[in-house]
């Protein structure tokens, strides 16, 4: 008798069941999902969009906080064109980041060379060398102040004990920049961390293949080390460029822009104008000028990439493909 009873779900039923089981399975999923990133969401549209979106409407507007904004048009974007000051802070941004972008990331790569060899107490100089790109901006500047002191700064006494004669440093109009580059290059650690990383990462056995054809040390570094550091290489770039278009902090401690707006770089003219002198239609304007120049150049390095960087596993495919 029970044997020949019916199960009372037939297949298709049984089938239905467990179509539903998943997909309420899956809903539970995205639910709890949405949940754990509702925080980040919120932060996201309130202290990142909301903000963006707003600057994008005061880019239109003559704004300065104490009188309701009022609608210009372009006119922001025509007084940047006859702004001498626009115009210097922009050259000003434009050297600091032609010289010091290419500076940085070579001498952050000569530094993860040398970090890479095996020595004894080699952690102890990652270390040393990694410390500075995590010590507060504030520090860092009120630590070269005392260094490119013109009267008892450490830099004359080093230039003193080789008879060189002493310069202005920070106080000088020709110098200040250059003193900015060379203080960025306090701060090369976190590049250098990425480049050791993918030293690292180089397959062993091709440095091998090369020293058997050969190859000497410049060799295998100029076609085996540079070719798979490239993707690398391309990303510390492009971060050093964009770090470079809004170099501030150092900048506003050190000099305030001085002297004789030798280091009025674009951002601390664009804060100026914003916060001190409650331009904030102007600066908003000015805001949106230099995320199209930093979009600009970061389009140009990814098309200028394509003749330079080796992608190994998309070489791999096309020659499997061909």
């Amino acid at each position: 008798m029970e044997a020949s009873r019916a199960d009372p779900l037939s297949g298709v039923d049984r089938t239905r069941q467990r179509t539903r089981w998943r997909r309420g399975l899956l809903f539970q999923e995205a639910v709890e999902g949405y949940l754990m990133v509702l925080p980040w969401l919120l932060g996201f549209l309130v202290f990142t969009a909301g903000p963006m979106l707003a600057s994008a409407v005061l880019a239109f507007t003559s704004y300065d906080i104490l009188t309701p904004a009022k609608f210009v048009g372009l006119a922001n974007l025509s007084l940047m064109l006859r702004d001498p000051l626009f115009l210097k802070s922009l050259g000003n941004t434009a050297y600091y980041t032609f010289i010091g972008v290419p500076l940085h990331v070579t001498v952050a790569l000569l530094a993860a060379l040398l970090l890479n060899l095996r020595r004894p107490g080699i952690n102890f100089y990652r270390t040393a060398y990694y410390m500075p790109s995590i010590t507060p901006a504030v520090a860092n500047a009120l630590l070269w102040l005392w260094i490119f002191n013109p009267d008892f700064g450490l830099a004359n006494i080093v230039l003193g004990a080789f008879h060189l004669p002493p310069q202005k440093w920070l106080w000088s109009v020709r110098e200040a920049t250059p003193s900015f580059i060379l203080m960025s290059l306090w701060g090369l650690g976190s590049q250098m961390v990425v480049f050791l990383a993918g030293l690292q990462n180089v397959p062993q056995q091709l440095h091998e293949a090369a020293q058997m054809d050969g190859a000497g040390v410049l060799a295998r570094f100029r076609f085996v080390t540079l070719p798979m550091l490239s993707p690398i290489i391309l990303f510390n770039l492009v971060l050093a460029v964009i770090g470079s278009f809004q170099v501030f902090t150092v900048a506003f401690i050190a000099t305030n822009g001085g002297p004789e707006n030798a280091t009025l770089y674009y951002v601390l003219y664009l804060y100026e104008n914003g916060f001190s002198f409650f331009k904030m239609g102007y600066a908003s304007a000015l805001a949106w000028v230099l995320f199209v120049i930093i979009l600009i150049f970061t389009l140009i390095q990814f098309k200028l990439s394509r003749h330079w960087v080796y992608y190994e596993g998309e070489i791999r495919q096309g020659s499997g493909e061909g």
